[in-house]
């Protein structure tokens, strides 16, 4: 007597956020199913928020631009040198090799990922024919709220993001073939609707993905409001920190915390500031009278302690400034030499925040002037109003979950 295994859910995912997105719908998935196994295809990265959740299903790839080949010429060569056409062929055929052991495909990330995952989830033919498995779309990276304001000459300048900034035909067409695409905001899945696609949106997948505050760091604020440093998960990091810092100087009235993503052997070099260890998550910058904390794991607590004292985010990163935006957190950015917060990534970084976001030149004395405007008044009050309009509340990937569940499981999948 045989006992039958239930079919695998594959995720396909490519990026940072768009595994930890994946992932925190792998666990609402495992404590709905807990009898299904999942499968993870990470397109880009080492997939490791997929750690204890999900087998890793393909090759992996290490990219140097992040994931953002085509931000610059630089970041292209540096990519095809790292095996970008190489490795990304072994993953197309990992994905056709799994569509013939998983039950369902739930792909989350850009318009590359759902052709992946559409692949995976294609008819298959001959003796075991069998129907098309049902295949979700989770897109938290193109909004309708990107082409706000753009002109065709706009677009032109941004020819090599034309596809973050608006739902191409190809996009439209794979995501008509999918059970349900979920979008990042209403406007986007209105937009969809009318062109045939079955699209809803239930909610952020940022602030879904952004946990609980890691601890209490009123003893590092001194009761200013709080500077949240966000230099962001990429590459950018080592040009941007030196910057922020230079602003934080200039803003004695407010207390500069760093959320460090990376290990503290990879800070850059910080001409003029002493760098002192304490503990094992904390390092303490000063020069002269400035004193800033670069903490690590410590990334919502901090952005917590800036929402709470009314204080204020510099932001080169991308999910990170939206999560600080939805929690009502004014956003300050600037553009980096990359490879991702680039002058068009934050020009559409914009579009989709509204007031939320304000952009300023790389310097000390444009930063902090643009951070003192957002302290109080109007223009607070604005972006405050902005970014949790446009980002929206928490709760998506749940219900995600749960719809899927009464779907599949009333179709007998």
């Amino acid at each position: 007597m045989s006992l039958s295994v239930a079919p695998a859910t594959l995720l396909v995912s490519n990026g940072h956020a768009e595994d930890l997105i994946g992932a925190a719908l792998a666990r609402e998935l495992r404590r709905r199913w807990p009898a299904r196994p999942l499968l993870a295809l990470p397109l880009v990265g080492a997939g490791g928020a997929y750690a204890g959740l999900a087998d890793i299903a393909g090759p992996l790839l290490a990219l140097p631009s992040g994931g953002f080949p085509f931000g610059n010429l630089d970041n292209l060569r540096a990519d095809l040198r790292a095996g970008l056409v190489q490795t990304s062929l072994r993953q197309w055929l990992a994905a056709h090799a799994h569509g013939h052991e998983v039950g369902r495909v739930v792909v989350v990330g850009d318009t590359y990922a759902l052709a992946v995952g559409t692949l995976a989830a294609r008819q298959v033919r001959g003796a075991a024919a069998r129907p098309r498995l049902p295949l979700v779309h989770v897109q938290p990276l193109v909004s309708v709220l990107y082409g706000e304001g753009m002109t065709p000459l706009t677009h032109l300048r941004e020819l090599n993001a034309l596809g973050a900034n608006v739902f191409m035909p190809w996009e439209l067409a794979l995501g008509r073939r999918a059970w349900r695409v979920y979008t990042r905001d209403a406007a986007s899945a209105r937009h969809l609707a009318r062109r045939g696609v079955n699209a809803a949106y239930r909610g952020s997948f940022a602030m879904d993905v952004l946990p609980a505050p890691e601890g209490d760091l009123s003893p590092l604020r001194s009761g200013l409001p709080v500077l949240a440093l966000l230099p962001g998960q990429r590459g950018d990091a080592q040009t941007s920190l030196p910057v922020m810092l230079g602003g934080a100087r200039a803003l004695p009235q407010m207390q500069a915390l760093v959320a460090w993503p990376r290990s503290f052997a990879e800070v850059p070099e910080l001409p003029g500031w002493s760098l002192e260890a304490c503990g094992e998550g904390a390092v303490l910058a000063s020069r002269d009278e400035t004193r800033v904390w670069l903490l690590r794991g410590r990334f919502s607590a901090i952005l917590h302690a800036a929402a709470s004292s009314g204080g204020v985010a510099l932001g080169t990163a991308g999910t990170a400034n939206e999560q600080a935006a939805g929690l009502g957190v004014p956003v300050v950015g600037f553009p980096t030499a990359g490879p991702q917060y680039v002058p068009g990534f934050a020009a559409r970084q914009g579009r989709l925040l509204g007031a939320a976001l304000t952009l300023t030149r790389p310097e000390a004395p444009d930063i902090a002037q643009a951070v003192r405007g957002l302290l109080g008044g109007r223009r607070r009050e604005a972006a405050v109003r902005d970014g949790q309009r446009r980002i929206g509340q928490a709760g998506a990937l749940a219900q995600i979950a749960c719809e899927m569940q009464d779907e599949f499981q009333a179709n007998g999948q």
